[in-house]
């Protein structure tokens, strides 16, 4: 993983990236890898202003924002990290604290669908893509409820190479390599990876302990 996330991921993006000024950062990631277009953005109040209260093993995640696509589709979206154990569990109830967070809203909306994007810096499953939609469907045929959805991108089958897509240049960025002249044609060539490399660089050159 990059050197940049390696004390703990979840904790230094959610520092770096949870305001209102990253939220350009946020959307070009989640675009590059749902592959969608993004209308408006917005922070979810649920993460900033539970994460002192939530117990260790519920205090995880990045960022939590509601979008609104080209199509007009209103979606939930949660990023996090994942290390190697209760990996199945640690998704489910990820996706159930970025869904259910919908009751913090102040104002009134009806719920909406959610999707998490789920990073490991491991091989989990036993295919080899690096990047997978997963979709689990309700058994309850008489309840309209939506398919949960999650996208898991695997870091370490990930390949470096040339002339890489916007989705495979934030894996290759999150992933990190010795090859520092890919690095930095990554970060030169995206704007916004580059905008967050800047900013992780200042949270350590400024880091306190909290």
């Amino acid at each position: 993983m990059n050197r940049q996330f390696i004390s703990n991921s979840n904790y230094v993006l959610r520092k770096v990236l949870n305001n209102e000024n990253c939220l350009d950062i946020i959307q070009d990631f989640i675009e590059s890898i749902m592959e969608i277009n993004i209308e408006e953005i917005e922070l979810n109040p649920y993460l900033s202003k539970k994460q002192k209260y939530l117990p260790k093993e519920e205090n995880f995640g990045i960022v939590d924002v509601r979008v609104k696509t080209d199509d007009n589709q209103e979606i939930n979206i949660g990023i996090q990290f994942i290390d190697g154990i209760y990996i199945q569990t640690k998704m489910l109830m990820y996706y159930a604290q970025i869904h259910l967070n919908q009751l913090e809203y102040d104002e009134q909306r009806e719920f909406t669908k959610t999707v998490t994007i789920n990073i490991f810096d491991f091989s989990y499953f036993s295919t080899q893509e690096y990047c997978k939609l997963i979709k689990i469907k309700s058994n309850e045929t008489y309840v309209n409820v939506e398919d949960l959805e999650f996208y898991v991108i695997e870091l370490p089958k990930f390949k470096l190479k040339e002339n890489m897509s916007k989705k495979e240049q934030w894996i290759a960025y999150l992933k990190g390599s010795d090859n520092q002249k890919i690095l930095e044609n990554i970060i030169n060539e995206n704007k916004y990876i580059k905008k967050l490399e800047r900013l992780t660089q200042k949270y350590w050159n400024e880091e306190k302990m909290e």
